[in-house]
C-alpha cells in the first residue's frame, strides 16, 4: 500500500473517530440543555417545574435549537440531493463493469435471496423475543387504554402529521411519497394486495416524477434495463457508457467532500433531536412507559446485528464480521444520526469500497437495491410492535395469526420509503392484517423517532453485509479468483 493511499487510510478512521464523538457530544448537548436554559431563572419568573416554568425553558431552547435544525437540515438536504444520481449512475455502472448483461443472473438471483432471508430471519428473531419477554402484558391500566380508545382523531391523519413535521413537508406529500391512495380511510388491506403494490411500485408512467419524490425502485429497474442495452450494443455507445462511468466516479468525489463536513452536520441533526425531545419534558416519561417494548425492540436488533448478520457474513465470505462492522462504522453512524438508509446510502458506498475492500461492481449494484428493498430492522420492529400492541389489549393471537404477522411486516417493509419513520404507516397493514386496532399504535409514537435510529443503523449494516456476500456471486464457478480474506479486506 503506497503513502498515499496509507494517509488517506488514517484520514477516513480519523473522521469516523470525530463523528462518533460529534454524536455523544450532541447527545450529552441535548440532556444538558434544559439546564442550561434555566441558568438566570429565577423563582419570580415562573415556579420551577411548573408548566409556565417548562414554557419558559422551551421558548429558550427554541432560538438555540434553530440553528441546529437548520445546519442539520442542510447536511441532510446535501445527502439526499446526491440519492438519485447516485443510484443510477451506480446502477448502470455496475452493470456496465459486468461486461455481458448475461453475467447479472447469479448476483440477481443472490441478493434477492439475501434480502428475502435476512428480513425473515429479523422478523423470527423479533416475533421469539416479544413472546417471551411479554413487553405488552399488564404495561398499561384500564384507564390509559380507555383514554387511547375515545381518541376520535384518526390514526393515520396523525401519522402524517407526525411525519410530516419531521420531514419538513405537508402530509399530503408523505401520503403521496407513500403511494396511498385512500389517504386517511384505514381500510383493511391483505397480503394479495400488498404485492400487488409491490409490484407496481417497480414501475413508473414518469421516470423524472419518481426522480422528484426519491422512488427509488422505478429508478433501479430502468437502470438495470438501460444498462443492460447498452451492454449489447457495443462500440457504438462508447461515449454513453464512458460518460457514465464518469459521472459515477465524480459523485464519489463529491461524496468525499461532503464527508470532511460530515460532524457538524450530524451534530446538529441529532443536537437538534435529542435536545427537542429532552426539552418537551416528555420523551423520557414515555420511554420509562415503554421501556419494556424499547427494551425488547433493541435487543432484537442487536440479535440480528451482533449474532444473525455476522455468522451469514463469516460463512460466506469468511471475513471477519466484527472488523467488517469496524470498516463500515462510519456509514453505521451516519444512518443512526439521518435515520434515513436512503440519505445514507452515498456514505455507505464509499465506505464499502474503500474502507471494507468491497469489489465496485458489487456495490454498484447490491447496495442502491437493498438501500431501497432490503429493511430487516424495519420489519422486526414492526413484528414486535404487533404482538406489543395484541398483548396491551389482551389479544391472544394463534400461531397462524403469528405466521400472518411475519409475511405481512416482512412484504410491507420491503415497501417501506426511504424517508424517517416511514414504517409508522406500513404498521397500519401489519396491524389490520390480523384484527387489531390502528388507535394503539400511538402508544408506541412518542419513542419510535428513537428506536428508527437503531433500525436504520441495522438496515445499512445488513445492506453491507449483503454487497460482501453477493460479491461472492460475482465470480464464476471456474475462476481462479481467491476469496477476500479479513486481513486483505483493508488493503
Amino acid at each position: 500500500m503506497s503513502d498515499n493511499e496509507n494517509s488517506l487510510k488514517r484520514g477516513d478512521h480519523r473522521l469516523t473517530l470525530w463523528i462518533a464523538l460529534a454524536i455523544v457530544a450532541a447527545i450529552v448537548f441535548a440532556l444538558l440543555l434544559p439546564s442550561l436554559m434555566a441558568i438566570g431563572l429565577n423563582s419570580g419568573d415562573a415556579e420551577p417545574g411548573s408548566a409556565e416554568y417548562l414554557t419558559l425553558i422551551q421558548g429558550r431552547a427554541s432560538y438555540w435549537l434553530i440553528p441546529l435544525e437548520m445546519g442539520g437540515e442542510v447536511f441532510l438536504r446535501v445527502l439526499k440531493m446526491l440519492v438519485v444520481p447516485l443510484v443510477m449512475s451506480s446502477v448502470m455502472s455496475g452493470i456496465l463493469g459486468l461486461g455481458d448483461v448475461r453475467k447479472l443472473g447469479r448476483p440477481g438471483l443472490a441478493a434477492v435471496v439475501y434480502y428475502l432471508s435476512t428480513t425473515v430471519l429479523a422478523v423470527i428473531a423479533g416475533l421469539i423475543l416479544v413472546n417471551v419477554m411479554s413487553p405488552g402484558v399488564d404495561s398499561m391500566d384500564q384507564s390509559s387504554l380507555a383514554q387511547v380508545d375515545s381518541k376520535g382523531e384518526s390514526v393515520k391523519a396523525r401519522l402524517y402529521a407526525t411525519l410530516a413535521e419531521d420531514i419538513g413537508v405537508k402530509d399530503h406529500d408523505v401520503a403521496e411519497a407513500l403511494n396511498d391512495n385512500e389517504y386517511l380511510q384505514d381500510e383493511e388491506r391483505g397480503i394479495g394486495e400488498i404485492l400487488e403494490n409491490l409490484v407496481l411500485m417497480m414501475f413508473t408512467d414518469n421516470l423524472f416524477d419518481s426522480a422528484v419524490n426519491t422512488n427509488l425502485l422505478p429508478l433501479i429497474v430502468f437502470s438495470l434495463v438501460f444498462a443492460g442495452l447498452l451492454t449489447t450494443m457495443g462500440s457504438r455507445v462508447s461515449l454513453v457508457t464512458d460518460l457514465i462511468h464518469q459521472i459515477n466516479s465524480a459523485l464519489m468525489a463529491f461524496i468525499l467532500l461532503i464527508m470532511k463536513f460530515a460532524p457538524l452536520g450530524i451534530f446538529c441533526l441529532v443536537a437538534a433531536r435529542f435536545g427537542e425531545a429532552n426539552v418537551s419534558g416528555t420523551f423520557f416519561l414515555e420511554l420509562k412507559r415503554t421501556w419494556g417494548y424499547t427494551i425488547t425492540v433493541l435487543l432484537g436488533l442487536g440479535v440480528h446485528a451482533f449474532l444473525t448478520l455476522p455468522v451469514l457474513l463469516w460463512v460466506f465470505t469468511r471475513r471477519n464480521p466484527y472488523k467488517f462492522m469496524l470498516q463500515m462504522s462510519q456509514a453505521i453512524l451516519t444512518a443512526f444520526s439521518t435515520a434515513s438508509s436512503s440519505a445514507t446510502l452515498p456514505v455507505t458506498m464509499e465506505s464499502a469500497v474503500d474502507e471494507a475492500g468491497v469489489s465496485r461492481r458489487s456495490v454498484d449494484f447490491v447496495l442502491p437495491l437493498g438501500a431501497t428493498i432490503n429493511m430487516d430492522g424495519t420489519a422486526l420492529y414492526e413484528a414486535v410492535a404487533a404482538i406489543f400492541i395484541a398483548q396491551v389489549v389482551g389479544a391472544d393471537l394463534s400461531l397462524t395469526q403469528q405466521i400472518i404477522v411475519a409475511v405481512t411486516a416482512t412484504l410491507a417493509a420491503i415497501g417501506a420509503a426511504g424517508i424517517p419513520e416511514a414504517g409508522l404507516v406500513t404498521m397500519v397493514i401489519v396491524l389490520t392484517a390480523v384484527g387489531l386496532p390502528v388507535q394503539y399504535m400511538t402508544l408506541i409514537l412518542s419513542v419510535d423517532w428513537f428506536l428508527d435510529r437503531f433500525r436504520t443503523a441495522v438496515n445499512v449494516f445488513g445492506d453491507a453485509c449483503g454487497a460482501a456476500i453477493v460479491e461472492t456471486a460475482f465470480v464464476e464457478p471456474n475462476s481462479v479468483e481467491p476469496a477476500i480474506e479479513p486481513e486483505q479486506a483493508s488493503q
